[in-house]
């Protein structure tokens, strides 16, 4: 719900969910091949090209060739990305503060941690053999 709640309000910006997750990724981790921030997305990567296209043609996001892989692109934001970006922190913020209202300093770790075990638990099954029973 806060995610589509957050899709609504970037909306107003002229981003959609698919390029505001591109944006956030390429700032946190920035310099990323294309399939590898396809893998981390979990999109195909003729998706997420269509969604760098038009990143491109608005002028946020730059692909350059990868000196170690000349069929490969690395991706960079540009300084027009800076403003965007600014505006969906600040909607984050606000939403954060607007969701969470309410709850106590120790309630919000409680919810951190379960969260954060919730995460470690689905890692696990992610990487374990999967098991069919009779």
């Amino acid at each position: 719900m806060i995610r589509r709640a957050y899709d609504r309000r970037a909306a107003s910006l002229g981003v959609t969910s698919a390029q505001w997750r591109v944006l956030l990724s390429l700032e946190r981790e920035g310099n990323l091949r294309q399939v590898e921030l396809a893998d981390r997305l979990d999109v195909e990567p003729i998706t997420l090209c269509r969604i760098l296209d038009r990143l491109g043609d608005a002028g946020l996001v730059e692909r350059h060739a990868d000196p170690a892989d000349r069929r490969a692109w690395r991706l960079a934001l540009t300084d027009k990305a800076g403003p965007i970006l600014n505006s969906l922190h600040a909607l984050a913020t606000d939403l954060r503060a607007e969701a969470f209202e309410g709850l106590e300093s120790s309630q919000m770790e409680m919810i951190r941690t379960g969260l954060a075990q919730i995460r470690d638990n689905v890692s696990r099954i992610d990487t374990s053999p999967t098991r069919v029973s009779a």
